[in-house]
């Protein structure tokens, strides 16, 4: 993609709100700025939640450290993910976290019956059960997850780790509330999210 394809993407309507203006404001502008200098591709979630300038620069940080500082083994974090945007059927959030997980060594065997995981528990390891009956939980009952589910993480996991994991799940909760909400179009196949570290 060229200078000028990622100059008028950033002023591209990709949601239920109207394009960010065009010159953008000196924040907005520094916040895609440095974004590119790390690498990263602006998503259409960045070019919608830009509206909020001071929210969007602020919640960086968080999304770098779970992306790159967490001690769970990424694919716990990624099946975490990806089950939220199942629960939350949340297509956005499968588009860019499936291949991610696929990359963590899950198989296409696994990512097709994860919807119905219980039906098909033979597929899945103790520890990947256990992260999606917390995931589940978490979402089936406020957040009020039984003790049966945590024991199960509990018995595999670090506290640390149980933290980590419960954070990418929660984040991403919230994350498909916002893309819903504002009604996020799904991004172009050649624009992904940051791997990050693995």
């Amino acid at each position: 993609m060229t200078q000028t394809d990622t100059k008028s993407r950033r002023h591209a309507k990709v949601s239920r709100l109207p394009p960010l203006p065009d010159p953008l404001d000196a924040e907005t502008a520094a916040y895609f700025d440095e974004a590119k200098a790390r690498g990263h591709s602006i998503l259409n979630l960045n070019l919608a939640t830009a509206h909020a300038p001071k929210l969007t620069a602020a919640k960086t940080p968080l999304a770098l450290a779970l992306r790159n500082e967490c001690e769970s083994p990424r694919l716990y974090r990624e099946l975490a993910i990806v089950r939220v945007g199942q629960l939350m059927d949340c297509p956005y959030e499968l588009d860019h976290h499936l291949p991610l997980l696929l990359d963590c060594g899950f198989t296409e065997a696994q990512a097709t019956a994860l919807d119905a995981w219980r039906a098909h528990a033979s597929l899945f390891d103790e520890r990947s059960l256990a992260v999606l009956a917390l995931v589940d939980a978490m979402a089936a009952d406020k957040g009020n997850v039984d003790d049966a589910a945590f024991a199960g993480m509990a018995r595999l996991f670090t506290p640390r780790e149980i933290v980590e994991i419960a954070y990418n799940a929660a984040i991403y909760f919230a994350n498909a509330l916002i893309i819903k909400t504002l009604r996020i179009e799904t991004d172009a196949p050649h624009v992904r999210t940051t791997p990050g570290k693995f």
